[in-house]
């Protein structure tokens, strides 16, 4: 490894791990520069296993043994030694998983062809937490939905807290920026796809009614919390479906939502192939 210990924390070799706290400021400095974070071994590890390019580790000393092994077959990319209050002060948080990597971002996929390799996909539409975001390609990879389509204004899934908190699978699940919806509706329509967006409406159906008679191919779309899906989303929209709720309570918060539904899909899905091969018996 070429290891550098930290002497000066403004040195212009450490640029891309300097205010990483300002959300404002890498939401944009990021996809614009070609980068983004991975924190944690284990996250960098995901990273690398996905065919991302790293640039340059960050770590505190004694996270030098288990990143060693990781970066083997990157022998020339740099990694940044320093204790704590030297990173602290780079980065603007304490670094308690140990180690940051910024990577090369991969290239963009395109919408259309990733909807034509896949069959069950989740539609975002401008979900500003990364939290929530990150929570959904979780579920997405552990529920086994195919894709991720997200609005031009959706939150970035490779910023740092949405990489950590779906503990690396936005790395792993395929996804793609949809065009506008003038455009991004119509795409849907002729790849096949019955666009189902979740919303409190008087139309909507139960969730488990509609999940009777699913179609070949299926876009879930969910919007933002409070406002919810634009109405040029619901226009784009099929079907409406509705979660049912008891003791007043409105809605789920959208990702806990999305995981209800990918989960609702995948059972109706294992249903219905079990009764195509005969598994299931009166």
């Amino acid at each position: 490894m070429r290891v550098t210990r930290i002497s000066d924390v403004t040195d212009p070799e450490l640029a891309d791990y300097t205010q990483l706290t300002d959300v404002a400021l890498r939401r944009v400095r990021e996809p614009e520069e070609g980068l983004y974070l991975a924190e944690s071994p284990k996250v960098i590890e995901r990273a690398l296993r996905a065919g991302h390019r790293p640039r340059s580790l960050l770590l505190l000393e004694e996270w030098l043994p288990k990143v060693e092994p990781i970066l083997a077959d990157h022998p020339d990319v740099p990694v940044y030694v320093g204790d704590s209050a030297q990173l602290a002060g780079l980065t603007g948080f304490h670094l308690h998983r140990g180690a940051l990597a910024s990577m090369h971002r991969p290239a963009q996929l395109d919408p259309v062809e990733l909807l034509r390799a896949s069959r069950r996909v989740v539609v975002l539409e401008d979900l500003a937490d990364h939290t929530n975001v990150g929570a959904i390609f979780r579920s997405v990879a552990a529920l086994g939905a195919d894709a991720v389509l997200l609005s031009p204004a959706c939150a970035d899934p490779l910023y740092r807290r949405a990489v950590r908190v779906s503990m690396g699978a936005v790395l792993q699940v395929p996804w793609a920026r949809l065009p506008e919806w003038p455009i991004a509706g119509p795409m849907f329509r002729e790849e096949g796809y019955e666009l189902t967006a979740f919303a409190l409406r008087d139309d909507a159906e139960d969730l488990a009614d509609y999940t009777d008679h699913l179609p070949e191919r299926l876009a879930l779309l969910f919007g933002t919390e409070g406002p919810g899906l634009s109405r040029r989303a619901l226009a784009s929209a099929a079907r409406t479906i509705v979660i049912p709720m008891e003791h007043g309570v409105d809605s789920l918060n959208v990702s806990t939502a999305a995981a209800l539904a990918l989960w609702a899909v995948r059972t109706a899905d294992q249903r219905a192939g079990a009764h195509k091969t005969g598994e299931l018996h009166p």
